[in-house]
């Protein structure tokens, strides 16, 4: 057993517009997690979630590292655990997802081993899908899917030109809530336009950026969370007019812009949002033994 852990998890987006439960992206924005064998269990968090989440075993990064933990047939015992987290919660940006990482990296690395497809599988078992887990585990674009072996993930790497921001509303959203307004079915030839776009994304953000606009574009699942948060679509639609592509960014209410400029076009009506110009993280999570 390992005297110590530091693990270092990225951001994530997931959905890229066309790409819904299936495409995901790394964010150059992270927490960082500490865990040491202590005489008791303790959990301290600073930054994003302090003074919110819980201080004790039910604290989601620990509950991830004790499921890795058994299943790695291995036991940390009481420790210390130090969040030093800088990704907002409940904003689309894989807060959860990457709480979750973070636990089960730690797992691995107390346990002195290295991360596999089977912590892919346990963390989209964590989250219930895999597309943010599995960008914050790998790095660059992951397309997800899932089959009767579980959960996997194939990871691309972006275009070297490609830039992203996340434009972060003051307002949060809840997953549970904006899955809950979503048809149980689609028209066909919405389910057609949804393959060929998220195809086409696949090939815009890691060889052909000039083709992003529409390569982002959805049809299945943005428009009927609009009741969610009708400012951030308003802004997804301002952008995309100017010829940015935007999207919602995972559940939401976060706007992701993707593009190969440094900055967002003026003028765009931001009251509420701020902008947060963020580098693809192409790493994933980072363990490193302490």
């Amino acid at each position: 057993m390992s005297a110590g852990v530091r693990v270092r998890v990225p951001a994530s987006t997931a959905n890229l517009g066309s790409g819904f439960d299936a495409l995901g992206m790394a964010l150059g924005r992270y927490d960082e997690v500490v865990v040491r064998p202590a005489p008791a269990t303790a959990v301290r968090v600073v930054g994003e979630g302090a003074g919110e989440v819980a201080l004790d075993e039910r604290h989601l990064v620990l509950r991830a590292m004790r499921a890795a933990a058994a299943k790695l047939g291995s036991d940390p015992g009481p420790v210390e655990l130090v969040c030093e987290n800088t990704i907002p919660h409940a904003r689309g940006l894989g807060s959860s997802a990457a709480a979750i990482v973070a636990g089960i990296a730690a797992a691995y690395g107390l346990a002195g081993r290295p991360l596999d497809d089977d912590a892919l599988h346990l963390a989209a078992e964590f989250e219930g899908h895999a597309d943010n887990v599995a960008a914050s585990l790998l790095g660059g674009l992951v397309v997800a899917w899932h089959d009767a072996d579980g959960f996997r993930a194939a990871r691309l790497e972006p275009h070297p030109d490609l830039r992203a921001f996340a434009i972060v509303p003051d307002t949060r959203s809840d997953t549970h809530v904006t899955r809950g307004l979503l048809p149980e079915r689609v028209p066909h030839a919405d389910a057609a336009f949804a393959a060929g776009r998220a195809a086409l994304a696949v090939h815009a953000v890691t060889a052909a950026p000039e083709l992003l606009l529409p390569a982002t574009a959805d049809r299945l699942h943005q428009d009927y969370r609009e009741s969610a948060y009708p400012a951030t679509l308003g802004l997804v639609r301002d952008l995309r007019a100017r010829g940015v592509a935007a999207a919602v960014s995972g559940a939401g209410p976060t706007v992701l812009a993707l593009c190969t400029s440094d900055s967002l076009p003026d003028g765009l009506e931001l009251g509420g949002f701020t902008v947060w110009p963020l580098g693809i993280d192409r790493a994933g999570v980072v363990v490193e033994t302490m």
